[in-house]
Formats: structure tokens, sequence, C-alpha cells
């Protein structure tokens, strides 16, 4: 019996190998009595190969309709990077840097105070105009003065002038009287009725009379000239006011400069952002443009993903893209694309390439596409530029309905047409 253990546990293929089974001897009649031959096991490989044919065609049957209703349509690149506007904040002024509030990969907010200068000097600067401005404002109201001044001289000269005026009258009424007195007198002395001495005094007074005239001819016209100079003077200080506002002018220009000057002695941050690469040092003197540090806005990241040119027929602003990012284990986030750039990255190179000149190779252009990213995925700050992603554009419109094997047949046009024609009166 142990024999025929034995025989039971081979293998099928080595018990054909072996000779035909002896007969046993009985054990007690000595007749010989044929040995059982055990029925050989199937192999597992038998169950094994059909499950994994099996599971392969499905699982190429279902990449293959994943393919045909999607992948047909994706136009993928790893040539792809997040990307940020980066600002490098720098000085605008010379000095000591006496603050420096903030510290690598920390967050601020627009308005945040960043760095500030020593800003001694510019304050000074400052106290300096407002001092020039209230002289300035002085002369202004000195001169303003003096205008009103010169008005009353001028109204003092055109009172002397209308005196001067009144006595030439006189005068000339005067000279008419004893012109006349003269003429009479003369008649008289001629025809014997007036005395000689009556004559004399006529002639006299005639010339007395025209000697007034004539000095008041001459007071009436210095009056005259005095109450031109007094009006030339006014006019002379009405510039001189101009000049001294137009001066103030300027040094409130200065002023505006100091305070300007001052103001950028305190760096703020110009948008939210996160803190990169600070360079600042309490203490460090620093010149005009200087670089202190750089804000990085994470919250407006994007993606530019460079496409060959032999892609880029289906690609269209407005559609969507999925974007796996290698840094998050390949987390995929849904973008839009926003532009396309409008020429390739050869152009915007630091020396575009001349394919007019020697041997010529043609090699595929890529051009950079600009891919939105979405609020929710930039509010996490997982999203850091420079990161590399694979972006994927589904080209396919999302409006129609997604194919269909029987619409590839040609099934479900035929079954539209049937319902059409069913559809006719």
């Amino acid at each position: 019996m142990a024999e025929d253990q034995d025989i039971n546990t081979e293998a099928p293929f080595e018990a054909a190998q072996r000779p035909a089974p002896m007969l046993a001897m009985s054990g007690q009649g000595g007749a010989l009595a044929p040995i059982v031959k055990a029925k050989p096991r199937r192999s597992i490989r038998s169950f094994i190969l059909p499950v994994i044919i099996l599971a392969a065609l499905g699982y190429g049957g279902v990449k293959a309709y994943d393919w045909f209703v999607e992948g047909r349509f994706l136009i993928s690149t790893d040539d792809a990077y997040i990307g940020a506007d980066t600002a490098v904040i720098a000085a605008k002024v010379a000095g000591h840097v006496a603050v420096v509030a903030v510290a690598d990969n920390s967050i601020v907010r627009a308005g945040d105070v960043l760095v500030k200068i020593d800003d001694g000097d510019y304050q000074l600067a400052v106290d300096a105009a407002k001092d020039k401005i209230a002289t300035q404002e002085a002369t202004i109201a000195r001169i303003g003065r003096q205008v009103e001044a010169q008005a009353a001289v001028i109204a003092q000269a055109g009172a002397q002038v209308q005196a001067a005026q009144a006595q030439l009258l006189a005068n000339q009424a005067d000279r008419q009287r004893a012109a006349l007195e003269f003429d009479r007198s003369q008649k008289l002395a001629e025809t014997n009725f007036g005395s000689q001495q009556r004559l004399e005094q006529a002639a006299a007074d005639r010339a007395r009379t025209a000697a007034s005239l004539t000095g008041a001819g001459a007071n009436a016209a210095a009056a005259e000239a005095a109450q031109n100079g007094a009006k030339a003077n006014l006019d002379v200080l009405a510039a001189q006011k101009v000049e001294a506002e137009r001066t103030r002018g300027e040094l409130e220009t200065a002023l505006a400069k100091a305070e300007r000057d001052f103001s950028f002695t305190t760096i703020t941050a110009p948008f939210d952002g996160v803190v990169g690469n600070k360079a600042a040092q309490l203490g460090e003197y620093v010149q005009p443009g200087t670089r202190l540090l750089a804000l990085v806005p994470l919250n407006n990241a994007y993606v530019d993903a460079n496409f060959k040119e032999t892609q880029l027929a289906s690609i269209h602003p407005g559609q969507k893209v999925d974007i796996s990012v290698d840094s998050l284990d390949g987390r995929v986030i849904e973008g839009t694309v926003t532009s396309v750039a409008p020429a390739s990255g050869s152009q915007f190179s630091l020396l575009p390439p001349d394919n007019a000149t020697g041997n010529f190779t043609k090699v595929v252009q890529r051009v950079a596409v600009r891919i939105a990213l979405p609020a929710d995925a930039l509010a996490k700050g997982d999203l850091r530029p420079g990161l590399s992603v694979i972006a994927s554009v589904r080209t396919r419109d999302e409006g129609l309905p997604k194919p269909t094997l029987l619409g590839a047949l040609g099934f479900d046009a035929s079954a539209q047409g049937g319902q059409a024609k069913s559809a006719k009166p």
C-alpha cells in the first residue's frame, strides 16, 4: 500500500514515463490484483492564464473606450510649469536699513510694512521745504501790502493831477482876463481916455498871468507824470507778486518731492504675497535700485504650458485643462486656457535663430499657452512658481454629447433619421 501511495502523489507527466504497474500478490489467497491508478489533478496554471487573458481584454477594452470617448480629444505636454508675476522689491532712496519687518517665506498683505530706511535726512528736507514756503508766503504778503500802498499813492497822484488841472484852468482864465484888460487899456491910451499907468499895469498883469499859466501847465504835467510813475510802480509790484507766487509753486513742488522721498523710506507690500529671497539686513546701507526682497503672489499663480506647434490647431481660450502637479503626487486640478502666446518661445529668446543662414534642420517649435488656475486651489498655497506639471487640454466641445460606439458605427444617425421620417406627415 505504501507503493500505491507513492504512485498517486506523482505528477501525471512523471507517472506516464514510468513502466506499467505490476500486479501485487494478495495477502491471503495469493491471487494477483491490479493496482488502481489515481486521476491526475488539473494544474492551477490552467485557471490563472484564462483569468489573466480576460482581465487584459477587459482592461484594454476600458482603456480603448476611454480613449474613444475622452483620450483622443486630450492634448498633453509635460513641458509646463507654474508661474507667477513675482515682484522684486528694491530701494527707491539711499540710506541705512532701520527696520526689517518680515522674514523669508512670511505671508504679507497689501500695505504691510516690509522694510524701513532711516528717514532723518528726509524729514529734515521736508521741514526745510516747508520753511522756505512759509518765507515765500511772507514775501508775497509783503508785496501785497506794497501793492495796496502803491494804490494809495496812485490815488494821491490822481488828486494832485486834478488840482493842477484846476489851477491851470484858473490861470487860463486870469490870462484871458489880463489880456482883455490890456487890450482895453491900450485902446483907451491911444484915444487919450486912459492913463499910461493903467496901460502899464495891464501889461504887467498880462505877463504875470501868462507866467502863472505856464507854471500851472508844468505842475499839471508833473502831477500826471507822478501818477503815471505810481501806476508803473504798481505794475512792477504786481509782476513781483506773480514771480513770488510762481516761486512759491516751485517750492511747493520741492516740498512734494521731499515728502515723496520721505514716503519711500517706508517700503510696503504692493499686493498680497509671500516673501522670498530676502536680502535686506538691519543696518545695511542701500542705494536706489538695491534689491531688498522678492514678493510672490501665490494667489495669482498660473501655468505656462509649452505645446508643440503641431498641437495648437485644436487649442483655444476657454477650454478646460487637467493639470497634474508633480509635487502633489499627481493630483489633478482643473484649469482654463486663457490665452496663447503671439509667437514661439525662440522668438523671445536673447538671440533669436536665423534659419536663413548656414545649414537648416527643421525643429518643431513650442508656443506658450497661459492657463488660469482655480481660486480654491490657489488659496491652499501649494502651487508654487517653478513647479512642474502635466497639462492636458480637453479639446472636445463640451456643448456636444459624448461620442458613443453606436454613433461611431452610424446606428444613432440611422435611428435619428428614422425618427425624422416618422415625424413627417
